[in-house]
């Protein structure tokens, strides 16, 4: 448990003042120098144009302390995690320059090895897989350490930050160690999900505003997914099939259908664009499928919406009705399966994929009854041979 200083080329397993001493007495002194390094750090008197805080983070029962010096741009930091009972755990604080999130992460990370040591080192986050490698991050910093001390882990790095770079976007986290002791993936508990924030080494500020933004924009993509692309879309299709087989609906299907199609279109697109907004932001965040599906939507929708110039001769409108019906499932089969992918994506629980199931179980039941009602309707309509509507559409299966 001895403080190790940080060098991502160096191989701890190789330290020429690696103590072999019993594992109290290195508790014990790495105890008493980590503490006195953690004072002189996070509070010492002789800094100059500096700012000293302290605060509490608003998930894991973590804690940071920073001492950064406007003039060389220098932040001397240290992040607490308290309330480890098991002493095999990961933790980790890191700063993101490029978005919100995990992705892209430049990141401190202190886990215990093998023999009972606690190591820190750096790790640059470029996935979701990650079991945070060693590695360099996209700044300078030196003086990487941890120690473990009444149930908490504290990490202290001194970190190099541009000019014009006081204001950061920082998440932090924590996990289990594997059998084979290496960082396993951390739970999705609320905690877990929520530790991320903005931080202003100046001003002392932080906060969750960047994060409640963000978990704001993701809840809008995916409502006004599922209402545009997930539920307006089907309900037009339910009505172009069965509400035209009744002739007392005259040419009013028609213009219900294409106003119900044109605000899922107008919705959906409005939800696709936000979630290329949130793709810009989480660059590094790959949901290769779930926007390839949500491409393919838009192209397929928008295909649909120039189909809505019909030819007039009646020859040429079986074929256009052939290609009209075959995007327009294939746009709904698709709507389907990318907001079931993206409910996955959001992790919102149970409850958003209940209540999706639900409404398509509800869509179902309307389209069944419908069904019955008019085959119903055909089959004692027979005797009238002029079956179609005063538009020149046939019912579906006349």
């Amino acid at each position: 448990m001895a403080i190790r200083d940080l060098d991502p080329d160096r191989d701890p397993d190789r330290d020429p003042d690696r103590d072999p001493g019993s594992s109290s007495v290195q508790f014990f002194s790495s105890s008493c120098v980590s503490v006195l390094q953690f004072f002189f750090v996070a509070f010492s008197p002789f800094k100059i144009e500096s700012e000293k805080l302290v605060f509490d983070l608003d998930a894991l029962n973590s804690a940071l302390y920073w001492n950064y010096n406007i003039s060389s741009n220098k932040a001397e930091i240290a992040f607490r995690q308290s309330d480890i009972y098991n002493y095999s755990t990961w933790i980790a604080w890191a700063i993101n320059p490029t978005s919100i999130g995990m992705i892209g992460a430049q990141a401190f990370v202190a886990h215990p090895r093998s023999d009972g040591r606690l190591i820190a080192y750096t790790s640059s986050i470029t996935s979701r897989e990650t079991i945070l490698e060693k590695g360099k991050l996209s700044f300078p910093v030196y003086g990487v350490s941890a120690i473990y001390a009444n149930n908490s882990i504290t990490i202290f790095a001194t970190l190099m930050l541009n000019s014009s770079t006081f204001m950061v976007n920082h998440v932090w986290q924590r996990g289990p160690m594997s059998m084979d002791n290496v960082p396993s993936f951390h739970s999705h508990s609320k905690d877990n999900l929520r530790s991320y924030g903005t931080l202003n080494f100046l001003s002392g500020k932080t906060g969750t505003r960047g994060a409640e933004r963000f978990m704001v924009m993701k809840k809008i993509h995916g409502s006004l997914n599922v209402i545009g692309w997930g539920i307006m879309l089907p309900l037009g299709v339910v009505i172009a099939r069965y509400i035209k087989a009744f002739k007392t609906t005259d040419s009013a299907w028609f213009y219900i259908h294409v106003i119900c199609q044109s605000l899922g279109y107008i919705v959906g697109v409005m939800g696709w664009t936000t979630g290329l907004n949130l793709g810009v932001q989480l660059s590094g965040f790959k949901q290769k499928a779930h926007g390839y599906i949500g491409f393919s939507l838009f192209c397929l929708a928008t295909t649909q919406i120039g189909l809505f110039f019909r030819p007039k001769e009646l020859k040429y409108r079986k074929y256009w009705n052939i290609i009209h019906i075959c995007i327009g499932y294939g746009t709904i089969i698709l709507s389907i399966v990318n907001v079931f992918m993206g409910i996955n994506i959001l992790k919102q629980g149970k409850k958003w994929k209940e209540a999706y199931i639900s409404i398509l179980a509800l869509l179902g039941t309307v389209a069944v009854l419908l069904e019955i009602g008019t085959a119903c309707y055909l089959f004692f309509s027979r005797k009238n041979k002029n079956l179609e509507t005063t538009d020149g559409a046939r019912p579906y299966n006349s």
